[in-house]
């Protein structure tokens, strides 16, 4: 049985490729707007490649418009603390640094698991990572509409849920502007 980290990947991979099964099985508690949004990426997929190891990037999403790197994190609770594994914080320090020298938009893609008191509708929020500079083009459209993630006290990442991009906002967003 595979890692339920790796099931999530899975899940996000499948849903940005536009894969039918996978987009009508998130669907099932989402309101008709978030349902809308989910289907409109079947019309207009990613190419998405799991990435080997783990070495900051889980998957690369590729399509004619955009393509960037995303991390994906999962978790009961709603606030991930990077603190708490310096190796999170370090991965996302690489991620900035080559984000930055390739001028693509370094996503953190974070889903809530299913736990007592789950959350309804669209489950996954992104976020990126504040890099230095303006990005151009497609990825600086990008760049300032996703929420970027913050630094606490001691100075390293927290991802809170409720703060990022909805899943289905992004996919409205990306198939609006065309």
């Amino acid at each position: 049985m595979a890692a339920t980290g790796d099931l999530y990947e899975r899940e996000l991979k499948y849903i940005l490729s536009g894969d039918e099964k996978t987009i009508n099985k998130i669907m099932k508690t989402c309101t008709d707007s978030e349902c809308e949004a989910f289907k409109s990426i079947e019309f207009n997929p990613f190419m998405v490649i799991r990435a080997a190891g783990s070495h900051g990037v889980d998957l690369i999403a590729l399509r004619w418009d955009f393509s960037f790197p995303i991390e994906v994190k999962s978790s009961g609770d709603t606030t991930l603390h990077f603190s708490r594994n310096p190796r999170l914080g370090e991965q996302a320090d690489n991620m900035i640094s080559e984000c930055s020298r390739s001028q693509l938009l370094p996503v953190y893609a974070f889903r809530i698991k299913k736990t007592g008191n789950s959350v309804k509708g669209d489950p996954w929020r992104l976020f990126t990572l504040p890099i230095d500079q303006e990005l151009k083009g497609a990825a600086g459209f990008l760049q300032r509409r996703i929420p970027k993630l913050e630094r606490g006290p001691s100075d390293n990442f927290i991802m809170k849920w409720e703060e990022g991009m909805k899943l289905s906002d992004f996919l409205r967003y990306i198939n609006m502007r065309e």
